[in-house]
């Protein structure tokens, strides 16, 4: 049940990606990365907005000390460097390609900009899109800094249900595949990988969820 920024499902690039409009043909050109490789990095000109054809690809920015700190983990269908819309001048963050084949369509600011002037109904969806993405950096704020690593653990998880969870009738379970190492999911909430895995070991042994690599399962407890 993967609803990603409106009521529905929806795939941002193929709505759009500039082989949709003829007039922008030439623009489609995909850029491939592996894995580790950088999109682009943090003082960067925003030139460009990004659209995932294949793979994953990590927002994020480092601290005055060095340490990463992500933001989000993108896949396939989504956007990102969105900020060059509502101009922005340089990046203020890095995005990063955590899969071995990634390919992603770069999009001109320029010819963004004349796609929305031609269609109202483009434009609404690109603006829906930031903003959904701006009130969920909103909400992981408003957790980092009311609530304890444990609660925060569980608003994560219910967050992964939301945007990632399959619902198995037979047995109530809420199965997650995600593309999320322990690494990111304690960075992204604020906590240390310890006390991560002390929380989720907690909530395993209590018979509320499973998990290994890649994948969580929440059990009908959880849920209730």
């Amino acid at each position: 049940m993967r609803n990603f920024w409106m009521l529905e499902n929806v795939n941002l690039f193929k709505i759009l990606c500039p082989h949709k409009f003829k007039d922008y043909k030439d623009c489609h050109v995909l850029d491939l990365y592996k894995k580790n490789d950088y999109i682009y990095f943090s003082e960067d000109a925003s030139t460009k907005i990004y659209l995932i054809e294949k793979g994953k690809v990590k927002i994020g920015y480092y601290t005055m000390d060095g340490e990463e700190r992500i933001k989000c983990i993108l896949s396939k269908g989504e956007l990102f460097g969105e900020k060059a819309i509502l101009g922005e001048v340089k990046r203020n963050e890095f995005a990063q390609s955590i899969d071995h084949k990634t390919s992603i369509c770069p999009i001109g600011v320029g010819v963004l900009h004349d796609l929305m002037k031609e269609n109202q109904s483009f434009t609404l969806k690109i603006y829906k899109f930031i903003n959904f993405r701006i009130e969920k950096l909103e909400r992981r704020l408003e957790v980092l800094l009311f609530k304890d690593a444990k609660d925060r653990v569980l608003d994560f998880l219910n967050e992964l249900a939301d945007e990632y969870g399959v619902c198995c009738p037979e047995t109530g379970n809420t199965i997650i595949k995600h593309p999320y190492t322990q690494k990111n999911i304690a960075s992204l909430i604020g906590t240390s990988r310890p006390t991560l895995n002390i929380i989720m070991n907690d909530l395993k042994n209590k018979d509320l969820l499973s998990y290994d690599r890649g994948h969580i399962t929440l059990f009908p407890l959880f849920l209730t």
